[in-house]
């Protein structure tokens, strides 16, 4: 597995970071699975590990933190704060008083003293971008957390966010994570560049657009149960339309991967780790076959040709609808409208 430095930070990560969505209620529930997952990854190279409180309900942070256990020095762990933990109004987002009481629940569920890199999961436009800088900043003086990140910024918010560190003299943002991959490309538009002129890592998280780009679905198929989009009926036209428009690229990938002798989940990975603002792509696998199928791919590197052949069905900074539900506040119906 080959190694990247995440920005400008100096710290070497392994090409694929081992995401940890899955692991546990939202995907594999068996916890020693999970962990002997996360071992095959470690085992396999992989010394970067992505999750989050919110996924399982803080569940993930309790298994990666089991899985953690003896091989901490060797593990760049990162984890991310802002989705809501309970009912509780305040049990959410980016406010001083939310990070520097969450940051030591992730801690006691991961069994660590420190994390390594510590992300805001999603923009709060209710919470002053200095006082949630300047919480974070706080955790890294204190030894909590190695570096602060950002996920799913867009690029505004995160030239806002590098200025604001600068003239307040707060920690900056070491790293974002975005939503990338050959069919959600927004993000070559202006958070990529954005991104190495602040010398900011990037991980993409989706590369492989929620199953889309492993080959699982197809023109003319059912869609396989047990799937991720086994659960979807696409009632709604404009959602059928995006979801056909997807399978459409989908099997004119499939011909770009034959032709160049890879699966086209290898394609896909591939294509992320291409772009030289990217320092890790965050594969999220289920179980140990999804897993090993990722690990086979590793390595694999993209000519011009076939990377020319990917811009022709899906030309860069375009996406094919948009990958997270998250939108800016100025888009509410009432911000837009002049009454509410």
């Amino acid at each position: 597995m080959d190694t990247r430095t995440l920005g400008s930070t100096g710290v070497q990560v392994s090409e694929y970071c081992l995401g940890a969505m899955m692991f546990g209620k939202w995907g594999n529930r068996d916890h020693e699975d999970c962990v002997r997952i996360a071992h095959r990854a470690f085992d396999a190279g992989i010394n970067f590990v992505d999750t989050a409180d919110v996924y399982s309900t803080g569940e993930s942070e309790e298994i990666v933190g089991k899985a953690i256990a003896g091989r901490r020095d060797d593990i760049v762990l990162a984890t991310k704060v802002h989705a809501p933990m309970s009912q509780d109004p305040n049990m959410r987002g980016n406010s001083r008083r939310w990070i520097q009481r969450e940051v030591e629940n992730s801690l006691r569920r991961l069994d660590t003293e420190w994390i390594d890199l510590y992300q805001v999961h999603r923009p709060d436009e209710t919470a002053d971008i200095d006082d949630t800088l300047g919480a974070l900043s706080d955790l890294v003086h204190a030894g909590k957390i190695r570096y602060a990140g950002s996920s799913t910024f867009p690029a505004e918010y995160i030239v806002e966010a590098q200025w604001v560190a600068e003239r307040r003299g707060r920690e900056r943002f070491r790293c974002e994570q975005p939503p990338y991959s050959i069919l959600v490309r927004g993000i070559e538009q202006s958070v990529l560049p954005t991104c190495r002129r602040y010398g900011m890592g990037v991980i993409p998280w989706s590369p492989l657009a929620g199953g889309y780009l492993t080959g699982r679905y197809r023109k003319g198929a059912d869609i396989p149960a047990g799937s991720r989009l086994s659960t979807r009926n696409f009632e709604d036209e404009r959602e059928r339309a995006i979801h056909e428009q997807r399978i459409d690229v989908v099997e004119e990938l499939l011909k770009v991967s034959a032709d160049a002798g890879v699966s086209v989940t290898h394609l896909a990975m591939a294509f992320v780790l291409e772009h030289p603002a990217v320092s890790a792509a965050i594969i999220g696998p289920r179980t140990m076959e999804q897993l090993d199928d990722l690990l086979a791919g590793a390595g694999t590197r993209l000519d011009a040709e076939v990377l020319d052949r990917i811009d022709a069905i899906v030309p860069p900074g375009t996406s094919i609808a948009g990958a997270d539900p998250w939108q800016p506040r100025g888009l509410s119906r009432r911000e837009r409208r002049r009454s509410t």
